[in-house]
């Protein structure tokens, strides 16, 4: 018998043979219509029905086949295992700056997530992300190092004036300077009952992570810790990773301190920016 490997490398060699099932997953069809989905030829598309009904992945009925059982249960894991690498490729180079080191995190959360990073070309891919996410959402909780680009910081807070609910957790620094760039937005900010600031002196990962909740979507800002670059926002819509999320923020904010109570923070003087701030106006 031929090792299960042999089997995985006959079926992924071929970009045809993979449309072929994939084709017949969605229903049966007529070499014709294969012909025209493969963009193959005639003779090659009978030699991948031939080799699938070999291997019992295929019946013929009339002019048209069908998956069978067995051919329904390899095109099924197949899907999956396309669908893991698509998400795979996306991550790919964002992988070393998500949070793994958070409890339950794990790449199977995220579903079909949005991957926005900047480019040499073009930086400021990730902040446009986080402004367009914040000009649609009524609700925000989260805590960490947020991004903090005057740009956002001005999307931000004209949302939280017009009523957004928001329940952040900041490390200390991060609040600071926040102040900061606007004292008396922030100040405004807080005057209303929808904003509520809560700070963590030892959140995990504070220095290059932050992660939000928006409505119905999860985000993932991260940065280099070293440099304080933004390496990249990640954004899902994926129940698992919106539940995981409100799990880990829920944690933070209990563990955390009101603003009002906080004594020795003084937010009038002035602070060093964090990592991830800086003065481009984008």
């Amino acid at each position: 018998m031929a090792s299960p490997i042999d089997d995985v490398e006959f079926l992924v060699a071929s970009d045809h043979r993979v449309t072929v099932l994939q084709s017949l997953r969605e229903r049966p069809c007529s070499r014709t219509e294969l012909r025209t989905a493969t963009g193959a030829s005639s003779a090659t598309v009978g030699r991948i029905l031939s080799d699938f009904e070999d291997r019992h992945w295929i019946d013929r009925e009339g002019r048209d086949y069908e998956l069978t059982g067995l051919g329904t249960f390899v095109a099924d894991r197949m899907e999956s295992f396309v669908e893991a690498m698509t998400t795979e490729q996306r991550l790919r180079e964002v992988s070393p700056w998500l949070p793994f080191e958070l409890e339950g995190f794990g790449v199977e959360l995220l579903g079909d997530p949005v991957v926005s990073s900047p480019g040499q070309r073009y930086p400021y891919e990730p902040v446009e992300r986080n402004v367009q996410l914040l000009a649609e959402t009524k609700t925000l909780r989260g805590f960490g190092m947020v991004m903090l680009k005057a740009s956002v910081l001005e999307e931000f807070f004209a949302s939280v004036l017009e009523g957004m609910q928001v329940e952040m957790v900041y490390p200390p620094a991060v609040f600071e300077t926040i102040h900061a760039w606007d004292p008396e937005t922030v100040a405004e900010a807080l005057a209303h009952d929808t904003y509520s600031v809560y700070l963590h002196d030892d959140l995990p990962n504070s220095d290059w992570c932050g992660i939000s909740l928006l409505d119905d979507r999860t985000t993932i800002c991260c940065y280099e810790p070293e440099t304080g670059m933004l390496r990249s926002l990640v954004d899902t819509d994926a129940p698992e990773a919106y539940e995981w999320g409100e799990a880990v923020v829920e944690r933070y904010r209990a563990e955390a301190r009101p603003l009002e109570d906080v004594a020795d923070l003084d937010p009038d003087e002035s602070s060093q920016p964090s990592p991830g701030v800086g003065s481009n106006r984008r």
